[in-house]
């Protein structure tokens, strides 16, 4: 999998919040984005994801040496983020269920196994809207760790969690994004120490 970014910019209003970025994105590497808060990190994974427009340049996706149309992109790529939401009256049982039509887990994965790898079991069965923003975090990198996909995209990965669950995201982010592209957006440079290569979004202003 590669994303091609030429000539890349993003602007709301009158302020661009990037300008210029040319970069070449490889499946296997793993990448970070950095730079002051309100500096335009999830702007980019946004525009990146397909989920937000450019204002100049292009984006170019290709699988296996082929073009990728836009429409067809998103299959190969999950995201996880604080600002995406789960159905909050859908049980975490539901909620994988309807997750998996979209983005099945990798080896036929149960959702048991998922509860367990999330270490959540005792939460199968309860609303999501009774969930503490931690537990909703977890679960959002949960299925983003085992979706079968070529790309991995983070944003702020422990926002809301406690030490422990930073520990456990620390433990699989790894191990997960083995063979996969991965994006990170974040300030923390535990989220990140790992990551091969580092761009500090407020150069390309």
């Amino acid at each position: 999998m590669q994303i091609s970014a030429k000539n890349l910019g993003k602007k709301f209003s009158n302020e661009w919040i990037f300008r210029n970025l040319n970069y070449e994105f490889q499946s296997g590497e793993s990448y970070t984005f950095v730079g002051a808060n309100g500096s335009g990190k999830s702007t980019l994974l946004q525009v990146l994801s397909g989920f937000a427009p450019h204002s100049e340049g292009e984006i170019h996706y290709q699988f296996n040496g082929q073009n990728l149309e836009i429409d067809n992109y998103y299959k190969h790529l999950v995201i996880a983020a604080p600002y995406l939401e789960l159905i909050e009256d859908f049980t975490l049982s539901e909620i994988v269920d309807f997750h998996i039509k979209f983005k099945p887990f990798k080896n036929n994965l149960s959702v048991s196994d998922f509860t367990d790898f999330i270490e959540l079991p005792q939460a199968k069965n309860k609303a999501v809207k009774f969930f503490s923003s931690g537990m909703k975090q977890r679960v959002k990198l949960g299925l983003a760790f085992w979706s079968d996909s070529e790309i991995l995209m983070l944003d702020e990965p422990s926002s809301n969690l406690d030490i422990k669950a930073t520990e456990w995201y620390l433990k699989n982010v790894q191990e997960y994004a083995k063979n996969r592209m991965l994006i990170i957006c974040s300030n923390q440079p535990n989220e990140y120490e790992f990551c091969n290569n580092i761009l500090n979004i407020q150069e390309y202003k």
